[in-house]
């Protein structure tokens, strides 16, 4: 960290002639578990993780902005007073929606000059998108002086990544990179927007093997599924008066209407019936330190995903199989949107250093693709760097 905040120092003054007015650091997030409930207005448990998006930033007398993003050797400029979307600059999306919604609620924003690194790798289902928004939104209301409550950051930055950028997740990621706390996963109710800090036991990692494996279907599948649950509930509501959501059907309702939902509208809302206990299982699991128990639940959870929800890829379950068989592995599973992207592990910390010889192994031998695999922690939420 230290070495790439004095990177970004050196090329913001580089850039822009001057030291940044502040570093600003959110986290990319990991779901333990709860994956496609929470457009569902269901339960989720994710972590923010010590994967992070670092933004420099100054203020500037004018309406411009000035973004430079360092991974891509890129630059992109918009004005405040005209904020339209850019074909050129896909990756600016991001800010210039942040930007779009604030000025929409009547935020007084000043103009800014701003770098971008991250070590979140993009399309890896560990939402280096959000990170940029909170990172981004965080940067304008430190320099612009405006107030705006961790929720209401993050129900803005899932705004402008629904309704700017196109892309319909649900507020989880938003959640866990403005709200995250270190040592802690957090249980976050999708429709009240109520959540706790859950303690996340001492002697485990939270291990992320990439697959490297990015696949152009995710968005437009992530979209397919939404609307397949949507038809559900739907059609569920002949059977249940009164249901919003795949939230509202316990499992008891749909075994007993299950035959009414035609495929693969059926295997679609099991998945998302049945994810949502297990969120509620797993938090009752780590409470009690039965991580035994909440590693049983993720398996559960994978294998949901890859039949019901239909999100797998081989890749993706070559890296989940491998890792259970490895000695001092609670449990693994696919995380994110799917089709590729990365599985999550709970191990045993003195386990991790074999854990990931051995998965890089096996995946490179089985598939010709070098994995990037890294042990993470829960850290802490949006908020500034010395």
């Amino acid at each position: 960290m230290i070495d790439r905040v004095a990177r970004l120092k050196t090329r913001f003054k580089e850039i822009f002639g001057e030291e940044p007015a502040a570093i600003v650091k959110a986290p990319g997030r990991i779901n333990l578990i709860g994956e496609h409930t929470d457009y569902n207005e269901g339960f989720v448990l994710p972590v923010a993780i010590n994967r992070n998006i670092l933004i420099a930033v100054s203020p500037r007398k004018d309406r411009l902005v000035f973004l430079h993003a360092l991974d891509f050797e890129e630059a992109s400029e918009f004005s405040l007073d005209a904020i339209e979307r850019s074909k050129e600059h896909p990756w600016s999306n991001y800010q210039r929606g942040v930007a779009y919604f604030l000025k929409k609620q009547g935020f007084k924003m000043v103009g800014m000059n701003a770098c971008i690194t991250g070590d979140v790798p993009i399309g890896s289902g560990l939402s280096s998108s959000a990170a940029v928004e909170v990172a981004t939104a965080y940067a304008w209301k430190l320099l612009s002086g405006f107030e705006m409550s961790e929720v209401e950051l993050a129900l803005l930055c899932q705004r402008a990544e629904n309704d700017f950028v196109g892309m319909r997740c649900g507020i989880m990621d938003q959640f866990a990179s403005t709200l995250g706390r270190r040592g802690h996963a957090l249980l976050i109710d999708c429709r009240s927007l109520n959540y706790e800090f859950i303690p996340i036991p001492e002697g485990v990692a939270i291990v992320v093997a990439d697959t490297m494996v990015r696949r152009d279907l995710v968005e437009s599948e992530y979209n397919i599924r939404r609307m397949e649950c949507e038809e559900g509930v739907r059609v569920l509501r002949r059977c249940i008066p009164g249901i919003k959501a795949l939230r509202d059907v316990s499992v008891t309702q749909f075994e007993a209407f299950k035959d009414e939902l035609p495929q693969p509208i059926l295997r679609r809302c099991r998945h998302v019936v049945y994810e949502n206990e297990r969120v509620l299982e797993g938090v009752t699991s780590l409470r009690g330190g039965d991580l035994a128990r909440f590693g049983e639940l993720m398996k559960e959870s994978h294998a949901s995903l890859r039949d019901d929800y239909e999100v797998s890829c081989r890749e993706l379950d070559l890296m989940v199989e491998a890792a259970l068989e490895i000695e001092g592995v609670y449990g693994s599973r696919l995380v994110g949107a799917g089709f590729g992207g990365c599985t999550i592990s709970l191990v045993e910390e003195g386990a991790v250093k074999e854990f990931i010889s051995k998965m890089a192994s096996f995946y490179e031998e089985e598939t010709g693709i070098q994995p990037q695999i890294y042990a993470c922690r829960a850290d802490d939420g949006v908020g500034t760097l010395p």
